[in-house]
């Protein structure tokens, strides 16, 4: 089973697999004559109470997956960065990894969570869509997202 950890969005571990994440982007974008905007989070942004970061590790304790949470308003928080890497998913650590960062923001107040993706990302789209999150109006200019989601929570 995994298991989940918090660690600041600036360890190189997070480091690691934000770099990942966002090569992985850069070559799905590339594909689709699309180019991707890099840009690592700042670190206070994922500090409670502003937010929090987490890193899925595997059976081995291996770093494999990461996602976070950070407040973008009051009562609202934004999921930020959720990646697992290829080989790890399908085995339901998205979904406990989405429910970790959903539980850490209720306890710091949130109402509604919400995130933005890129329409490519099927797989996302379809976690998402099963634990609660619908379309919503577009709420920040992220060049990177062709879709927006929230939940109500709390």
């Amino acid at each position: 089973m995994a298991a989940l950890t918090e660690i600041p969005v600036d360890d190189p571990v997070a480091h690691e697999l934000l770099a990942e994440y966002f090569d992985s982007r850069e070559i799905g974008f590339a594909h689709q004559n699309v180019v991707y905007t890099r840009k690592y989070p700042e670190a206070a942004a994922f500090v409670s109470p502003a937010g929090v970061f987490l890193v899925v590790q595997d059976d081995d304790g291996l770093a494999v997956g990461c996602g976070g949470i950070r407040r973008i308003g009051d009562g609202r928080y934004e999921v930020k960065h959720l990646y697992l890497r290829p080989a790890t998913r399908g085995r339901g650590w998205g979904r406990m990894l989405l429910a970790e960062l959903e539980r850490r923001a209720v306890e710091l107040g949130a109402r509604e969570l919400v995130l933005d993706t890129h329409h490519s990302l099927e797989a996302a789209a379809g976690l998402y869509a099963a634990t609660g999150f619908v379309a919503i109006e577009r709420y920040n200019d992220n060049p990177n997202a062709t879709r927006w989601y929230g939940k109500p929570v709390g």
